[in-house]
């Protein structure tokens, strides 16, 4: 470990926008008190080094939770899906308890992969292709080939598929390889109370995406660790939403997850451009609440109290129930990274959801998962999804769609920040890469390598 010292300076954000007053509270906007952040450098190595990789892998991957699908992808017993995560495949199938379980995908008998499809459904057993060892919903060995002929008695009720903790939040069924992991809400405290008003549960998944690409997982996290980027990778969101940090919030939490608030439904105060293109930027949110612009010409910050008022007016009448977000949730970003490796952008219509893998064998490489979740209006069954730029339909589940960078979209915005990671990890392998040199804006990065560290020092 490099010797680190303390950063003594502590930055209260009190954002430009003020909390609009109202009976609706929403998620506690309070501001968490600021962490020690320790001034190491994050060196480029930790992006292509196979050493530093394989100690990611021993002292973290394997002893935190970890999403491996939707529930709604197990709605019967005997439904199954699996995922990949580094060198492991993890099986997980509803029994006929009800109960999701989660498995080692692997023939207890010489090794074999037990399931190769990404998910299907088993009357009773799960069979192995190699010598027909049978394994039922709970996991239990059930039947083997000739079973009189084993010297050791037979297998049956102890050659058992490998369990691993599993539970379930918002919808996700979450695993993880630690036997003795602490419980999953715990893990997620206290994230998971602050979204739960969201109900992801009832979320459909309408665009999933997963690319191969030429960089560390870690350019995944680190960049939806930070907005710096925005003016720059998406300029055209800079006109409906206010990026800068003194209006924005950030909050660093214990268990290594973080939160930011960023006002949206319209640009920052000081916005000097045009307003015709703030509301061709806003064009679809803003013809789908039936609220006219115009007003709001020479006085564009008003633009966004004025769309908060629109939805509580219009909300219920257009399917939804927005009694359990406040004002600013209406219009504003409310994005969370849960360590190590997940992104959550909320808003009460919808959620990306953005998640970087280590990839099996590369530490330069990586597979990265886009899904957005939509939350459709009562008794509609097609939708406007402004994030993604597109209509969807809850009748038409959405197709996984793999490749590498390039070959695949991943929606207008996320695939600006897919193009840089490439470039970055090239420069981050450079002799001429002098280590990182970071706004205290950026402090969420420093806090998740910080936290990354601790696993590694096995303080986790």
């Amino acid at each position: 470990m490099l010797a680190c010292r303390v950063n003594p300076v502590r930055l209260m954000n009190a954002p430009a926008h003020p909390p609009i007053q109202g009976i609706y509270q929403g998620i506690d906007r309070s501001k968490a008190p600021e962490p020690d952040i320790l001034s190491c450098p994050v060196t480029g190595d930790r992006y292509y080094s196979r050493e530093f990789a394989q100690a990611e892998w021993d002292y973290m991957w394997t002893k935190v939770w970890l999403i491996g699908g939707l529930e709604s992808e197990v709605p019967k017993p005997g439904d199954f899906i699996t995922c990949e995560i580094g060198c492991e495949s993890i099986l997980m199938v509803r029994g006929l308890d009800q109960r999701i379980r989660a498995f080692y995908n692997v023939c207890q008998h010489r090794g074999n992969r037990l399931v190769h499809s990404q998910s299907g459904h088993v009357a009773s057993d799960f069979q192995c292709a190699y010598h027909g060892w049978r394994y039922d919903t709970t996991g239990m060995l059930n039947w083997v080939y000739c079973e009189e002929d084993f010297l050791q008695g037979s297998p049956c009720g102890k050659r058992n598929l490998v369990e691993i903790p599993c539970d379930t939040w918002a919808g996700f069924i979450w695993y993880n390889m630690h036997e003795s992991a602490k419980p999953l809400h715990e893990h997620l405290d206290p994230i998971s109370s602050q979204l739960d008003c969201y109900r992801m549960e009832h979320m459909k998944r309408t665009h999933w995406v997963t690319l191969e690409g030429d960089f560390n997982w870690k350019c995944v996290q680190d960049n939806f660790n930070e907005s710096y980027h925005l003016p720059y990778v998406h300029p055209q969101a800079c006109i409906s939403l206010d990026e800068h940090y003194s209006n924005c919030q950030f909050d660093l939490y214990p268990s290594g997850h973080a939160r930011m608030f960023m006002p949206g439904g319209g640009p920052n105060p000081n916005y000097q451009g045009s307003a015709d293109d703030v509301f061709a930027a806003l064009g679809e949110e803003l013809k789908f609440w039936e609220l006219d612009p115009e007003p709001y010409r020479h006085d564009l910050p008003q633009l966004r109290t004025a769309l908060q008022a629109q939805k509580r007016k219009l909300g219920e009448a257009k399917g939804y129930d927005f009694s359990r977000y406040s004002d600013e949730q209406l219009t504003d970003h409310y994005h969370y990274t849960i360590f190590p490796n997940i992104s959550f952008s909320m808003k009460p219509d919808g959620c990306i959801w953005l998640r970087g893998n280590p990839h099996p064998t590369d530490p330069e490489k990586c597979l990265f998962d886009m899904w957005y979740l939509t939350l459709f209006p009562e008794g509609a069954t097609e939708y406007y999804s402004a994030s993604m730029g597109d209509w969807v339909s809850i009748d038409h589940p959405a197709e996984h769609q793999t490749g590498k960078v390039g070959e695949v979209s991943c929606g207008p915005g996320i695939d600006q920040d897919v193009a840089i990671w490439s470039s970055q990890q090239q420069g981050l392998r450079s002799r001429g890469y002098r280590d990182d040199y970071m706004p205290w804006q950026e402090r969420r990065i420093l806090y998740f390598h910080q936290n990354l560290d601790r696993y590694i020092a096995g303080e986790v």
